[in-house]
């Protein structure tokens, strides 16, 4: 007779994935966004001149802008809706937060072209970090997320190839217009080559704790 045997999954990991292509009305906030989000591309010149610098494919204004919600009403909507998910989501990861919250201290746009990627990185100082996905042609990057074990594992096997999401060492999220992910800072993730024929654009985030 066989032992009883209980084997857990423990330590998750969790990514939310918000549709906010369903809200009503947010069909006219997402073209606002994609219009302010060009405008940027063209006025900044000092984040164009940091991307030309840097090899980045495309435009971004991480390193050049840092007053976006601000600068401009279609941001400072977009911050709202994002607040209000952001506490839901500590809230799902039981985060103990104590007195203080979680505050909004950086966003900025992406405007990859065809070819454009973001190799794998993490973004310290924060909390929560995110992205919400303004124009995703047929073949943009997807999100690629890695197992925080990973560095770790040594000699371990690769997983079989019918392992569930919750197994994988990589797990690929494809993004579609209005689609928000959600993660905890500490998460490596990389965004795969854009492979389509036109811009993907997004706007990414992070949530400071204070």
């Amino acid at each position: 007779m066989s032992p009883p045997r209980t084997i857990k999954s423990l330590f998750a990991t969790p990514v939310a994935e918000i549709d906010l292509a369903k809200t009503p009305g947010f069909a006219t906030e997402l073209a606002e966004l994609e219009t302010a989000c060009a405008s940027l591309a063209q006025d900044d010149l000092a984040g164009r001149d940091w991307c030309r610098r840097n090899g980045y494919r495309g435009y971004t204004s991480y390193a050049s802008l840092t007053d976006l919600p601000t600068r401009d009403p279609t941001f400072a909507l977009l911050k709202r809706r994002l607040d209000k998910e952001v506490r839901a989501f500590a809230d799902a990861a039981h985060l103990d937060l104590g007195p203080r919250r979680l505050r909004l201290d950086s966003l900025w746009v992406n405007i990859l072209k065809p070819g454009g990627a973001h190799t794998g990185h993490i973004h310290p100082h924060s909390v929560i970090s995110g992205t919400i996905y303004v124009t995703t042609p047929p073949g943009a990057g997807q999100l690629k997320l890695e197992d925080p074990r990973l560095p770790m594992m040594m000699a371990a096997p690769t997983r079989t190839p019918d392992a569930p999401e919750w197994a994988r060492t990589f797990v690929y999220l494809t993004p579609k217009p209005g689609t928000v992910f959600l993660w905890e800072s500490w998460l490596r993730h990389e965004v795969t080559p854009n492979q389509g024929r036109s811009d993907r654009i997004s706007v990414s985030f992070n949530y400071g704790w204070g």
